[in-house]
């Protein structure tokens, strides 16, 4: 087998292109956290550390949910039920992941290598909640959330609570979102004993759940305005994530679920990418 196929192939594994939803907002607390645009090697490092810690967590992931995966007619066909990639690959693969992850966080500086086990901690901890709670998908929101607050310690070295609004934001956002993408599995959590939303509560419950997580994402994006001394381009950014968001939601309805990988993959990639370009205008664009 190839080098290039190989690669593919663990690409496929941790759905790499999925990085564009977390990636986004860490830059994002970056811009906030250095009033504008960091020192290029603390971009440098806050990309190799977000990309590095969701790759070991979905490969963490696949692990733990192999035997799962094997069972659902959606996913029977990943890399390790299909045995393209072994156990033991992914878990090396996963092993030195986390490893650059903490060569990323002791580059930074001393308070991100500390906190780095509680990270790791988090994402390890996301695997499990779905067999026990269906607040599984606020745990994946917490795991992502992570990404603005790293950044935010990455730039200042301290931890403030004044960034917490965006991390609050980025939860609900992914928790929103991720409950659609679990309306596809509702049945088989059913039968499987499985803790979702969707599995619980039933489609219509579930895609108003989504709606009030993806409202209180908008009002925390907003109250970071007079926290930050944010400028009309950053209001700009905000309206046009909602209006996204709304689309969203307009796409997937109780009788007609065709749409969710859209809903799922290019709407909430378009709308993290949007509210970094806009804070940065904000920081780029005197007023």
């Amino acid at each position: 087998m190839s080098f290039f196929k190989k690669s593919a192939d663990y690409l496929r594994l941790i759905k790499f292109s999925h990085s564009v939803f977390a990636l986004p907002f860490a830059f994002t607390g970056a811009l906030i956290a250095a009033g504008g645009i960091p020192a290029p090697s603390q971009i440098l490092w806050i990309a190799v550390a977000m990309v590095a810690g969701r790759s070991g967590a979905m490969g963490m992931n696949r692990i733990i949910d192999r035997k799962i995966d094997a069972l659902n007619p959606r996913t029977k066909d990943r890399e390790l039920p299909r045995g393209v990639i072994k156990t033991w690959e992914a878990s090396l693969f996963t092993a030195f992941s986390f490893a650059i992850l903490l060569l990323a966080a002791y580059m930074l500086n001393p308070l991100c290598l500390k906190v780095s086990p509680l990270v790791l901690l988090v994402l390890f901890t996301y695997s499990y909640t779905k067999r026990f709670t269906w607040l599984s998908h606020l745990v994946l929101g917490t795991a992502l959330s992570l990404a603005p607050l790293g950044a935010w310690i990455a730039i200042r070295g301290i931890f403030d609570f004044e960034i917490l609004p965006l991390c609050l934001a980025v939860m609900f956002w992914v928790a929103g979102f991720d409950i659609f993408y679990s309306l596809q599995d509702r049945d088989f959590d059913r039968k499987h004993n499985l803790y979702s939303i969707p599995g619980r509560f039933g489609v219509k419950a579930s895609l108003w759940t989504a709606r009030l997580f993806h409202l209180a994402t908008v009002g925390l994006l907003l109250s970071l305005i007079p926290i930050f001394n944010l400028t009309w381009f950053y209001l700009a950014g905000v309206l046009i994530a909602s209006v996204l968001m709304i689309y969203e939601h307009s796409i997937v309805k109780p009788a007609d679920l065709s749409k969710l990988d859209m809903a799922f993959f290019n709407m909430n990639g378009y709308i993290s990418i949007t509210v970094f370009v806009f804070t940065l205008i904000n920081y780029l664009v005197p007023l």
